[in-house]
C-alpha cells in the first residue's frame, strides 16, 4: 500500500460512504430541537480528505436553524465517523443548504402556470 495514490475514484467513495453514514447518523445521533427532518443530498471532499462540504435539505423544519443545529454537531458527527471510516483522516464537515429541490419546486410552479394560462387562451369555452 505504501506510495499508492489516492485518485478522484478513492475521493469519490470517501464522499459516498460520509453520505450514507450521515443519512444514519443525523436523525438517530443529533437530538437537537431545531433540527428539522434533514436529508443529505451530496458530499464534496478536499483532495487531502481535510474539509467536506455537505448538503443538505429540509423536507420538514426550518433550513436556517436546521443548518445551525448541523454545524454545531458537526464535532460529534466527524466524531461518530472516526469509528465507522476506515481512513486515516476523517475531514472537518462544513454544511450547506442545497436550495436546488426548492428552486426546482418553485420553476415547476412557474411551469404550471404557465401552461396553465396558456390553456385558458387557446380553450376558449
Amino acid at each position: 500500500m505504501a506510495g499508492k495514490r489516492k485518485g478522484p475514484g478513492r475521493s469519490l467513495k470517501v464522499a459516498d460512504q460520509i453520505q450514507r453514514d450521515l443519512s444514519e447518523l443525523i436523525p438517530r445521533e443529533l437530538k437537537d430541537p431545531r433540527l428539522g427532518l434533514v436529508t443529505i443530498q451530496a458530499v464534496e471532499v478536499t483532495p487531502d480528505y481535510a474539509h467536506a462540504k455537505v448538503y443538505f435539505s429540509v423536507l420538514v423544519g426550518d433550513p436556517q436553524a436546521s443548518e445551525e443545529a448541523l454545524n454545531q454537531g458537526a464535532g460529534f458527527l466527524r466524531n461518530a465517523l472516526f469509528k465507522r471510516l476506515h481512513i486515516h483522516t476523517v475531514p472537518t464537515l462544513h454544511f450547506v443548504y442545497d436550495r436546488s429541490i426548492e428552486r426546482a419546486a418553485d420553476m415547476n410552479a412557474l411551469i404550471a402556470k404557465a401552461v396553465a394560462s396558456r390553456s385558458k387562451d387557446e380553450d376558449p369555452i
